[in-house]
């Protein structure tokens, strides 16, 4: 509620390409968070996000939109609104979506960030 009258959010289409790099940081990072790097069970909030990224947290919120836009996304709570990965949903997408095309682009991943060998 914002003075009184109440606020609707729009869910606005976002063009995706495949060189936007930083979408592609965040979605990974979701895809592949393990309960041990979350400081919360329900999932990672964008500030955290941010911060393990090096990007901006506004710019992390509208990647975070476009990937719940696409239902891959999903926020739990309030303040902090926490994020998850829905691999449910993942496996679901079409393999022509953008979105789909530019998280299975693995060509220049360094998964040493994600897993431990």
């Amino acid at each position: 509620m914002k003075h009184g009258k109440k606020v609707k959010e729009e869910m606005t289409t976002t063009v995706v390409t495949l060189e936007d790099t930083d979408l592609k940081r965040v979605g990974l990072e979701l895809m592949f968070l393990t309960p041990e790097k979350c400081s919360r069970e329900k999932g990672i909030s964008a500030v955290e996000l941010a911060k393990s990224l090096g990007i901006a947290t506004e710019t992390v919120r509208k990647k975070l939109k476009i990937l719940q836009e696409k239902e891959i996304a999903t926020a739990y709570g309030i303040n902090p609104k926490l994020w998850k990965f829905n691999e449910f949903s993942f496996q679901k997408m079409d393999e022509d979506d953008e979105v789909y095309r530019l998280l299975c682009s693995f060509d220049d991943v360094d998964f040493s960030r994600y897993f431990e060998y």
